[in-house]
């Protein structure tokens, strides 16, 4: 058996050497890509492959398929690389694409691998996860009873997967708490409506983009028909990518389009040609250059990183919030045979003026601390004004009901700023930008 195992791996080998030397010669003769790979097959530790596989078929403690050592090795070449490298089989692949277009099964997290734990990217607006209170940043060290150290991410991922309706405990390290924390959580089929949006004030709009998906950029373009109609044209918009994982490339490109006129979005860099991409605005923009504020945090994440740098390079927004998460590298797709398909990284990010947003993320042009404002409750009486004064003058342009409508706004402006005080400031924000606009 050992023999035969033997024999038949380094006729393989033999074969796939000969194929890629054959196919690199072709490719070498009419590419000039200076980095492209040039050195053979490295025969000596293709055979001490050979020689462990042969050695766990023969000495392992229960038997192993072929099929399913040759999947582990596969699975272990590309967990090697980097975090976000993956071997996708049949199912996984039809997962990953299901996920892109807005609906799929699990708790609703974006997750990544930090030392050999998974680390929360973030949670997903109005998912499971977020409801039970997942935060971005958290590392998950238990599922259940099983540890996550030593398992790879798509194994994780698969164990947190699994039929609507059925509850797993998440035993999760979070920082600033002295103890792990236990959440559980209901599992079930997570609808992801990438955009939403509403007016703040009169004349100032609200859009939030949880996830770029292949039909962001059309309800993008709904929403802000729907302001702009509403408010007879947009003084300013904030824009909240708070805790978006990212998602499809081709959403962010047209997402950061809406507000740019010309110039470069984004280009990618690789070894090959065919990675090295860039992409541009068209004329156009969809709020004719009325302020734009963007929230950002550390679980904003590569497609929304594109869309904060690009932005924040042309000088067209201003980004408010924390340092982003910083995923600056390009996975491709690519089919396999087999019907699943490889996640490989083929390039890395950089923003228009050149910075790599890889480990470094999107630095805000203004940043929001880790504190919640609470209104202090006082003895009910406020400073005194003119209008306490007995006999004052009335103002012709103010009756009582000018009196209540300000009182109503200043009302709300205290509710925005205890419950969302990074909102709270891009929308103040928003108005001084706005009362700086020339013509205004």
């Amino acid at each position: 058996m050992a023999s035969s195992t033997r024999k038949f791996l380094l006729v393989l080998v033999g074969a796939v050497l000969g194929a890629t030397l054959t196919v690199g010669h072709s490719v070498l003769a009419t590419r000039d890509d200076a980095n492209a790979p040039t050195d053979q097959l490295p025969l000596q530790e293709l055979r001490t492959f050979t020689d462990v596989f042969t050695r766990i078929k023969q000495n392992y403690v229960e038997k192993v398929d072929d099929k399913q050592l040759l999947e582990y090795a596969i699975r272990g070449m590309l967990n090697g690389l980097d975090p976000h490298s993956a071997y996708l089989d049949k199912e996984e692949f039809k997962e990953l694409k299901i996920g892109t277009q807005g609906e799929f099964g699990g708790l609703g997290i974006e997750v990544t691998m930090d030392n050999g734990f998974v680390k929360v990217v973030s949670p997903i607006d109005g998912t499971p996860a977020q409801q039970a209170g997942v935060q971005a940043g958290d590392l998950i060290v238990r599922l259940d009873d099983k540890p996550v150290k030593g398992m790879s991410l798509n194994e994780a991922v698969q164990q947190m997967r699994g039929k609507p309706g059925t509850r797993i405990r998440l035993t999760i390290v979070r920082e600033g708490q002295d103890q792990p924390l236990q959440i559980s959580i209901t599992r079930a089929v997570i609808e992801v409506q990438s955009v939403e949006s509403r007016m703040l004030e009169p004349g100032y709009g609200y859009l939030r983009i949880s996830h770029f998906q292949s039909n962001t950029q059309q309800d993008v373009d709904k929403a802000l028909r729907k302001m702009n109609r509403e408010s007879g044209g947009l003084k300013g918009l904030v824009l909240d990518l708070r805790n978006n994982p990212g998602g499809v490339l081709s959403a962010a490109v047209s997402v950061s389009d809406t507000f740019l006129n010309n110039g470069l979005i984004v280009y990618t860099e690789g070894r090959v040609r065919d990675s090295r991409l860039r992409y541009s605005a068209r004329p156009g923009d969809a709020i004719d250059g009325a302020p734009l504020v963007v929230l950002v945090n550390e679980g904003s994440a590569s497609a929304s990183e594109i869309v904060a740098g690009a932005l924040q390079d042309h000088k067209r927004a201003v980004i408010v919030g924390h340092r982003t998460f910083g995923k600056g590298s390009v996975q491709t797709i690519q089919d396999l045979d087999n019907g699943g398909a490889l996640k490989l990284t083929t390039a890395r990010y950089y923003t228009p003026s050149g910075r790599s947003i890889q480990a470094e993320g999107i630095q805000p042009d203004i940043r929001t601390g880790d504190f919640k404002l609470t209104q202090v409750k006082g003895n009910g009486v406020g400073p005194l004004t003119e209008a306490d004064l007995a006999q004052h003058l009335v103002n012709p342009n103010d009756g009582e009901a000018g009196e209540q409508k300000q009182s109503t706004k200043d009302d709300s402006a205290v509710g925005l700023a205890t419950k969302d005080y990074e909102l709270y400031v891009g929308l103040n924000l928003l108005k001084g930008l706005n009362i700086l606009r020339p013509g205004q």
